[in-house]
């Protein structure tokens, strides 16, 4: 990936390209509604906007993310994209943290809250 920071935005490549940083992620689909899907995506490197840039790079756009390629915006200017889930290891202590964030009070959202999406619904 390479970063443009009057744009403040970064481009992905299938190649390598002079000035780039390796970016990987890992994603998975764990939902879908008529028009979307759901997306359980693990980060292996934490560059600039790499979920939004890596998405897009695979035609497959944040919704609401005109940035990046989605066609329309959400009605509050805000993105469908969320950490709900962040697990880590504190660096000192040693100690698994583990913390979960409510779903937006969204039709969208709530739409994945049922049961067919345990990940969602065991907040």
């Amino acid at each position: 990936m390479t970063r443009n920071e009057k744009q403040n935005k970064s481009y992905a490549y299938d190649r390598e390209v002079p000035g780039a940083k390796k970016a990987v992620l890992k994603y998975r689909v764990i939902g879908h509604s008529d028009r979307y899907h759901l997306l359980e995506i693990t980060l292996l490197t934490g560059r600039h906007h790499q979920i939004r840039c890596q998405l897009a790079h695979i035609d497959c756009p944040i919704k609401g993310d005109l940035k990046y390629g989605a066609r329309r915006s959400n009605p509050d200017g805000s993105i469908s994209l969320l950490s709900h889930r962040v697990q880590f290891t504190h660096p000192v202590s040693g100690k698994e943290i583990d913390i979960v964030s409510p779903l937006p009070n969204d039709a969208l959202w709530q739409s994945f809250i049922d049961c067919q999406y345990p990940l969602l619904s065991s907040q």
